[in-house]
């Protein structure tokens, strides 16, 4: 989630511009990743430059709160309901059909609607979703914290997000509800002398209720048949309520009787935690796929996406264009259909991301780009001359003059090189594209270099 919301708030502030996101898809290489993971990238660069305060900070906050607050409820729900199913008196015993039915039936039952519920969960009125204890304990939590002036009303979660996010944390709850169950029944017995007996008022015979529970312990019954009620404890443990008494027969194996925990024990185990973990499991999978397909549709995801997958200038003219006419003050060593591929491209003045996108946007493939001029020292330009070799493209900002120590840097570049092609490049408004004037400016310095291996790209 906090993702999610990372990505939300970064598109809706939107200050990255087509260029930025290009350079940094082709520094990162981001194009041999899935859309999904290349905004989860995207995001994760970008976190840094989000404004205060953050909003998926304030989010998980909030979401760890309400999460650890219900989870405390649950727990101590299930421990007070173990101990209230287990309460004895000594003048009763305790009845393992209602230990059972909470433990077994109830979990299986609502596992089935859960189940249910996550075949049907695109739908936006999810009624087995809004059903759950979960949902409204987190409309309850939300609707005092809004009494007490806590406020979260952004952003707004698509509503499958919403369902998947219930579901998950309804099986939490429902496993540490099942957790306070088994804590309370070991507690019980290990502390209590307690008699466990079965009644009900439908005609079962002693026969058919160990023939059903022998199936209901078909998980473990090969590895602890301790835990799997023998026909003789099942029979002696059947209690009619008759005037509120035990039958003598009952009183004579009453050391028999606390052999049912074993059997409570072991179906909590199986039953009320090992298959909710399973569904808990299963819905974690459900949550992230719908993660995903909610980052897809985060409203400026799509248009992000489309600015990391296409060059910033398009190979489609945007004017009709002017044949070119070479005039004679023109340089006369002039490229107009230039190579797509060269051994170095060399950037004057620029960072390698610029360089990227550059390449990118001319459709040029280039074994190294590297950084020259500005910063670089005198030593580090003389060693990367020395290991130039073959076809060099040297990128200039056709706007700035032609300075002495980019023509010395071309003099030397061109002793060592094959050849040496200087492009001079527009701003990002003019498509990469120079003016006129300033390809004139260029043309007339390096006709007075007038070195037979320095070409110009004329790109019009």
């Amino acid at each position: 989630m906090r993702n999610y919301m990372d990505l939300y708030q970064l598109l809706r502030e939107g200050r990255m511009t087509h260029a930025e996101n290009r350079a940094l898809a082709l520094e990162r290489h981001w194009e041999i990743l899935s859309p999904t993971k290349r905004l989860l990238a995207w995001a994760q660069v970008h976190r840094s430059s989000l404004s205060r305060p953050v909003l998926s900070d304030a989010f998980c906050r909030y979401l760890y709160g309400v999460s650890l607050i219900l989870s405390l409820l649950a727990f101590v729900a299930g421990f007070l309901s173990g101990t209230a199913l287990l309460s004895y008196s000594g003048s009763a015993p305790v009845n393992v059909i209602y230990f059972l039915a909470m433990t077994v039936f109830l979990p299986l039952l609502t596992m089935c609607m859960v189940l249910l519920s996550m075949l049907r969960v695109r739908r936006a009125q999810q009624t087995l979703v809004h059903i759950s204890p979960a949902y409204w304990m987190e409309k309850i939590l939300r609707f005092l914290s809004g009494r007490a002036g806590v406020s979260f009303s952004e952003p707004k979660i698509p509503p499958l997000l919403q369902h998947w996010l219930v579901i998950t944390r309804s099986q939490l709850l429902s496993l540490l509800f099942a957790t306070g169950l088994l804590l309370a029944l070991l507690g019980i017995v290990a502390t209590q002398d307690i008699a466990f007996a079965w009644s009900t008022t439908l005609h079962i015979a002693p026969e058919e209720f160990h023939a059903f529970l022998h199936a209901l312990a078909w998980p473990w019954r090969a590895w602890i048949p301790s835990a799997v009620p023998s026909m003789e404890l099942i029979a002696q443990s059947q209690y009619f309520r008759l005037g509120g008494a035990l039958g003598s027969e009952m009183l004579a194996h009453a050391d028999l009787l606390g052999e049912w925990w074993k059997f409570l024990a072991c179906a909590t185990l199986f039953y009320a935690m090992a298959l909710r973990l399973l569904v808990w499991v299963l819905s974690l999978y459900g949550f992230r796929r719908s993660l995903e397909k909610s980052l897809l549709g985060v409203e400026g995801a799509e248009r992000v996406l489309h600015q990391m997958e296409t060059p910033v200038v398009s190979s489609t003219a945007v004017s009709t264009e002017v044949p070119f006419t070479q005039r004679s003050s023109d340089y006369s060593r002039m490229i107009t259909s230039p190579l797509y591929s060269y051994e170095k491209v060399f950037g004057w003045a620029m960072g390698e991301e610029e360089i990227a996108l550059l390449n990118d946007s001319m459709k040029i493939e280039a074994q190294r780009k590297q950084s020259v001029g500005g910063v670089h020292t005198l030593e580090e330009e003389h060693r990367i001359i020395a290991e130039s070799r073959g076809e060099v493209l040297l990128y200039v900002k056709s706007w700035e003059p032609p300075t002495m120590d980019i023509v010395d840097f071309v003099s030397d570049l061109a002793e060592r090189a094959m050849r040496v092609t200087v492009l001079p490049v527009g701003t990002v408004a003019d498509a990469y594209i120079p003016k006129e004037k300033e390809l004139d400016m260029w043309g007339r310095k390096l006709s007075l270099m007038n070195h037979p291996k320095v070409w110009l790209w004329q790109r019009h």
